[in-house]
C-alpha cells in the first residue's frame, strides 16, 4: 500500500441518502470500550495483526499470525463473554514486526471511538489496524472508504486540531 491517503466513493445511493439516516446504537457501542481493550489485548499478545471492528454489525474479524491466509469471524456476545482472549494461545507475528506500538494501538482505538460515537449521522461503521504494514482502514456511513498509514493518519489528526 502506498503511505498516501486513499479515499475511495461508495455508492452515490448511499451517499444521497445520507441525512435521512442516523447511527442506532449497537452492542458494540455500548460496550466499545470492552470491545477495544478486547481488540487491544488480541493485538498485544495473541498473534492478531490486523484486526477489523465492525461497529455496526458487532463483528470482529481477525488474522491470526499462525495461519494468515484465512480470516476468523466473531459475532456479537461471543467476543464480549468472559474469557474470550483466553481461548486464544499467546503468539509473537511468526517472525514479522508489529510497526505499531502498544501506544499507537491505544490513540488508534480511541479515535475510532471518537468517529464511531461523535456524529450521529457521518460515523465510523469498521475500522481495521494491520500491526505490519501500518495500514488503518476507516469505512464511514457515507459510504467513503479510507487507506492510511497510522504516521499520516495521526499526522491528519494533528493538523486540524
Amino acid at each position: 500500500m502506498p503511505e498516501r491517503w486513499m479515499q475511495i466513493k461508495g455508492d452515490p445511493s448511499i451517499r444521497a441518502q445520507l441525512f435521512n439516516q442516523t447511527r442506532i446504537e449497537s452492542l458494540f457501542d455500548a460496550s466499545i470500550d470492552r470491545v477495544h481493550a478486547i481488540v487491544r489485548q488480541l493485538l498485544a499478545r495473541k498473534g492478531v495483526f490486523h484486526a477489523k471492528v465492525h461497529y455496526s454489525s458487532n463483528q470482529l474479524t481477525c488474522w491470526f499470525a499462525r495461519d494468515p491466509f484465512v480470516y476468523e469471524k466473531f459475532v456479537g456476545e461471543e467476543v464480549l463473554q468472559d474469557g474470550f482472549v483466553e481461548r486464544f494461545p499467546d503468539s509473537d507475528y511468526a517472525g514479522r514486526t508489529s510497526v505499531i506500538d502498544d501506544d499507537h494501538i491505544v490513540r488508534l482505538l480511541d479515535e475510532f471511538k471518537r468517529l464511531r460515537l461523535t456524529d450521529e449521522t457521518v460515523y465510523l461503521r469498521n475500522g481495521a489496524v494491520n500491526l505490519i504494514n501500518g495500514m488503518v482502514n476507516l469505512s464511514f456511513s457515507c459510504d467513503g472508504t479510507q487507506y492510511i498509514d497510522y504516521r499520516a493518519f495521526f499526522a491528519q489528526l494533528e493538523s486540524i486540531r
